[in-house]
C-alpha cells in the first residue's frame, strides 16, 4: 500500500514522476554508470548483485525487476527462488561466491566489513576497481530498496513485457525518457 495518499496505487515510475526534481535523472545515470557500462563484472553479475541484495533486504519490487535483468543476461534461471537465490547451485559462477558473500556483509552488517571480506573478492580475481563495482551495485540497490519500501511499493508491477533482447538494450536512463513526457502538459 502506497504511503503517499495522492498516489494509492504507487509504483516506481509513479513515484519517479511525482518527485521528479528530487535528483532522479542524476540517479537513473548512476544506475546506468552502475550497472550498465564497463566493468570486470559482467552485466548479469551486476544484476545478480542488485537481485541479491533485494533479497537480503525483502524488496520483491527491486528483486524481481534485477532477477529478470540477470537471467536476460545469463544468469541461470535455476539460482532464483521465490525473493531468494541459490548461493550453493552448482551454476553459481565460483568467482562469484565470495563476492556475495561481501555484499551480504556489506548490507546487514556494514560496519563488519573488514579486510578479509576484501581480500577474498582480489583472491577470486577482481581488481580495486572490481571491488569499488560490488560495493558500488551494493550500495545502490540498499539505497533504492530503502526508497521503496519506504514509499511503500511492495510488488513489481510490469508495464510491459519485455523480452531477453530487450533488457539487454534497457539503460535505465530510458526511463527518464518516459518521466519526462509524463510531465508535459502539467
Amino acid at each position: 500500500m502506497s504511503h503517499f495518499p495522492s498516489i494509492p496505487n504507487l509504483e516506481l515510475l509513479g513515484l519517479f514522476r511525482k518527485f521528479p526534481e528530487r535528483g532522479i535523472r542524476p540517479l537513473l545515470e548512476y544506475h546506468d554508470a552502475v550497472l550498465r557500462n564497463e566493468s570486470e563484472l559482467e552485466v548479469g553479475e551486476r544484476e545478480l548483485i542488485a537481485a541479491y541484495v533485494s533479497s537480503l533486504n525483502e524488496c520483491h519490487y527491486c528483486f524481481s525487476a534485477h532477477r529478470d535483468h540477470a537471467k536476460a543476461w545469463g544468469i541461470p534461471e535455476e539460482l532464483f527462488g521465490d525473493l531468494r537465490i541459490d548461493l550453493d547451485h552448482p551454476e553459481l559462477p565460483a568467482r562469484m561466491k565470495p563476492v556475495l558473500a561481501f555484499v551480504r556483509r556489506l548490507t546487514v552488517d556494514p560496519a563488519g566489513t573488514g579486510p578479509a571480506d576484501a581480500q577474498a573478492v582480489y583472491d577470486a580475481g577482481f581488481s580495486e576497481e572490481g571491488l569499488f563495482d560490488v560495493i558500488s551495485v551494493t550500495a545502490l540497490y540498499n539505497f533504492m530498496n530503502r526508497i521503496l519500501e519506504g514509499a511503500g511499493i511492495k510488488r513489481h508491477v510490469r508495464v510491459m513485457e519485455m523480452t531477453d533482447e530487450m533488457r539487454r538494450k534497457y539503460r535505465y536512463t530510458h526511463l527518464w525518457k518516459t518521466i519526462s513526457k509524463g510531465q508535459e502538459g502539467t
